[in-house]
């Protein structure tokens, strides 16, 4: 079979990939043509566009990017009308996938979608649309499959990807001499894979630094962007920088300032106390607190449905609050209640298997139809 993968951004090259891991074990004459990234590279077939070129974040990005996205989008169907897969495989990154959804349902392609749209964050209304052009859809959330069930939608709950990559990491137990790094007591830095995201968070982050000189601080650098670029903000600071090494990191921190994202339920997952924060565009934030009916912005409170980590958004995202909730994390009741509701997270998310799961009703589906 043709299997041609849309990702948008580095989460979805890493589910991506796992896919296609999986897909490969269901179907040995597996064929796969993507956008994606260097993960799903590894695993084989042909690039076409690399995540690095297509991730713009919020209202005003996109419009001041929209000439980019529009050829993106433009190569993107233009390639999938090539190749003529036999189903389409859409992963996340909504604003540009729903679109190539909807374009390949014109042209009488099978279209899957895994990792659902965040339609219950807003504009619920969405749903009618993904009913019209997707069909299959595998969801990554509990609370997803009743929220499309009160739409007249059935979808599929696979689990979450990131317990498969949990899963199959191994720590690698010389992380600590390999990066200069002594002792326990060290903060992780996740600030994004975006270069917006980068731009506005880590100087926040890095701020932080002098009120805790017995830490040692690392960034989880993003492989899209080379050392320098983040040199050009550590400075002389005495802060570390590893590529391609978050789960060595987190493995290993005592706590962590996280962008808010995917990042913030990894984080959890391996049980790090964490702050999340994030900052946009002012009007990206403005039209976006008028549009979005959600209580939280970061999936572990999203999940337990209830604020188990403090999130940080817009001028809250300062040096003198990132600071004082970072003091709680390293010893306290805070830090001891937070790593008790990790645990309960972890029962709600559930056990590993979600690229598998997909790959075989990707498969079944393909059979039936």
């Amino acid at each position: 079979m043709k299997y041609y993968l849309v990702a948008g951004e580095a989460s979805g090259d890493l589910h991506g990939a796992n896919l296609m891991k999986a897909l490969k074990e269901e179907d040995a004459n597996a064929e796969f043509r993507y956008f994606g990234g260097d993960k799903m590279k590894a695993e084989g077939g042909t690039l076409v566009k690399h995540y690095a070129d297509m991730a713009f974040m919020g209202f005003t990005e996109v419009l001041f990017n929209l000439q980019t996205i529009l050829r993106n989008m433009k190569t993107c169907k233009k390639d999938i009308m090539a190749y003529q897969p036999d189903v389409l495989v859409l992963i996340d990154f909504p604003g540009f996938n729903l679109k190539i959804a909807a374009f390949a349902k014109e042209n009488n392609l099978r279209v899957c979608y895994y990792i659902s749209p965040k339609v219950w964050a807003w504009n619920q209304k969405r749903v009618l649309k993904i009913k019209k052009v997707v069909d299959k859809m595998f969801c990554i959330l509990p609370f997803e499959v009743d929220f499309y069930k009160e739409w007249g939608m059935q979808v599929d709950y696979v689990g979450n990807p990131l317990l498969d990559e949990k899963a199959l990491f191994v720590p690698d137990k010389d992380f600590l001499s390999k990066n200069g790094l002594i002792g326990d007591d060290i903060i992780a830095l996740l600030p994004g894979s975006r270069k917006q995201e980068i731009e506005r968070l880590l100087p926040v982050m890095l701020s932080v630094i002098e009120s805790f000189p017995d830490q040692q601080f690392v960034v989880a650098a993003a492989p899209s962007f080379q050392p320098a670029y983040y040199q050009g903000f550590i400075g002389a600071k005495n802060v570390k920088l590893v590529f391609g090494q978050t789960y060595d990191l987190l493995h290993i921190a005592k706590a962590a300032v996280v962008a808010s994202g995917t990042a913030t339920l990894e984080t959890a997952l391996f049980k790090v106390p964490q702050v999340v924060v994030y900052k946009g565009g002012a009007i990206s934030i403005a039209i976006a607190r008028m549009l979005v009916k959600i209580r939280f912005i970061s999936l572990v409170n999203l999940i337990m449905d209830k604020g188990i980590v403090t999130e940080l958004i817009q001028n809250d995202c300062n040096t003198v609050n990132v600071t004082a909730c970072l003091k709680e994390l390293t010893d306290g009741p805070k830090r001891e209640n937070m790593m008790e509701s990790y645990m309960d997270l972890a029962k709600i998310m559930g056990e590993p298997g979600a690229s598998g799961r997909t790959a075989k009703l990707i498969r079944a589906y393909l059979k039936e139809s």
